[in-house]
């Protein structure tokens, strides 16, 4: 077995309702196991059962476990389904990286379509019904998948990063419709997860439906995080990621990263392999919309020679379509940086963001405000893994390849008054980067620049805070925020 140190869990629950798929009234154990499923799941290993006191009422202890007032909570924490029929999936991203071992591992969970149950069958287009997956990138770029054509036993917070879902119930037992304990969570769930900003914990089986990566059988997983990062400021106020307008129902899909970096403390069985990990940094975004942009690329890093638990990189873009034009198309990216306490932010609304990116293999991102210069390489010899996303009227498909073997250099410095670059503030390496290439066409090598103009550059200038409007009418505080 590997032992390794630890990992995390990002997002929060509170004490507004939480968002279940099914009425509660009509609650009822889970569908019976796939074809693939019906066999006993193979056996764990019996080191991997980690004994926690049982801390009382789990509905009482979600509660005060995952609070709102949290430094680090990010604007659009929660879920961000209205309970309307159109197409809708909303995704979340957990990634612990353990140093140690040079290994790194992520979980994505998605819900789609929740409201679709209800739809008319007579829809434009027809209804594509209701499912939600789990999917895990593992040690040494291998993967676990798990769905289920329904969202029955998927839960989420509507203000609070906090979410769950049971595939599989004990027998005789119903989902748990909210956060609980870690103890109970075993009692309840015999497939699932459930995730907050402070723990992450599950067990999953792959289906046997993947022919284009190569698989392990099963993952279990608990850890804890304590969180450093949010995106902002350490100690200041948190952003949306793509500023206030995220908080309307355009531009779609929308992008938030929840945890820029944490600290992370527990164990991973990744099929016959512990993992066990004190302090690893961890990380968390989500997305959601109608569906994933055209073509996309990802760059994300918290683990740097001699400085991973003070710097965190986050850049991406993509093209995306625009809201009330058909097959129209925008060009948007950033790079943001988390340094000594202070969120550096590259984004189109305060300045210009240029990238050159290759099908595979080779991306370089470079931006600049009135005050800094940022410039990042990436490059990997991986031949990546294959992963799944949610794509326009069809659901999860593979869509995209990811790394965790990136190596990168990081580079910042500061801007003189008249523009010129000045002394640089940050030089530092990584051979842990996790990269992304996604959508397509790829056939060839893609440069871009992302340059707001006006009126929408002025208008994301504007010092508009939408949690503290909503503060005074928090009953039309939109789902999600």
């Amino acid at each position: 077995m590997t032992q390794v140190m630890p990992s995390c869990v990002f997002c929060t629950a509170c004490t507004t309702p939480t968002i279940v798929s099914h009425a509660l009234n009509e609650r009822s154990p889970p569908p019976p196991p796939t074809k693939q499923q019906s066999c006993s799941p193979p056996p764990l290993l019996s080191s991997q059962t980690l004994v926690l006191q049982k801390r009382g009422n789990p509905l009482q202890e979600s509660a005060m476990s995952t609070t709102p007032v949290r430094e680090t909570r990010s604007p659009h924490s929660g879920y961000h389904f209205d309970g309307s029929s159109r197409e809708f999936f909303e995704g979340w991203y957990f990634k612990v990286s353990i140093p140690e071992v040079k290994q790194s591992f992520a979980w994505m969970y998605v819900s789609e379509n929740a409201g679709t149950a209800a739809a008319s069958s007579k829809r434009e287009g027809g209804a594509r019904g209701p499912s939600s997956a789990a999917q895990i990138m593992g040690a040494n770029d291998e993967y676990l998948f798990q769905d289920q054509p329904s969202v029955k036993s998927f839960w989420g917070h509507r203000h609070e990063l906090a979410l769950g879902n049971t595939f599989r119930a004990k027998s005789g037992a119903l989902p748990p419709v909210s956060e609980t304990s870690p103890t109970e969570f075993w009692e309840l769930v015999e497939e699932g997860y459930q995730a907050t900003p402070t723990l992450h914990q599950g067990i999953l089986f792959d289906n046997g439906g993947t022919d284009f990566a190569k698989t392990v059988q099963h993952a279990k997983w608990e850890y804890t995080t304590v969180p450093v990062y949010g995106w902002g400021d350490k100690g200041g106020t948190q952003k949306a990621t793509a500023g206030w307008l995220a908080a309307l129902p355009v531009f779609e899909p929308h992008w938030q990263i929840c945890m820029a970096a944490g600290l992370s403390t527990g164990w991973i069985e990744w099929g016959d392999q512990r993992f066990e990990f004190k302090d690893a940094p961890s990380y968390c975004e989500k997305n959601w919309g109608g569906s994933f942009p055209k073509k996309w690329f990802w760059v994300q890093c918290n683990v740097f020679e001699g400085t991973f638990k003070d710097v965190a990189l986050t850049a991406g873009g993509g093209r995306r379509g625009l809201p009330f034009f058909k097959n129209t198309f925008e060009d948007v990216a950033l790079v943001c940086v988390h340094f000594e306490g202070k969120f550096y932010e590259f984004v189109p609304w305060k300045g210009s963001v240029d990238w050159e990116m290759a099908p595979w293999g080779s991306w370089k991102m470079s931006a600049s405000t009135k005050t800094h210069e940022v410039k990042l390489e990436a490059t990997s010899s991986e031949p990546g893994c294959t992963l799944r996303a949610p794509a326009a009227n069809v659901g999860m498909v593979p869509l995209c390849k990811d790394t965790f073997f990136g190596k990168l250099r990081l580079q910042m410095w500061e801007r003189t008054e008249k523009g010129d670059q000045g002394r640089m503030i940050l030089d530092t390496t990584s051979d842990m980067c996790a990269l992304e290439i996604g959508g397509s066409p790829w056939e060839s090598m893609w440069e871009g620049n992302a340059c707001m103009k006006q009126p929408l550059k002025g208008l994301l200038q504007l010092p508009i805070n939408p949690e503290k409007i909503f503060a005074y009418a928090p009953y039309f505080k939109p789902p999600g925020l």
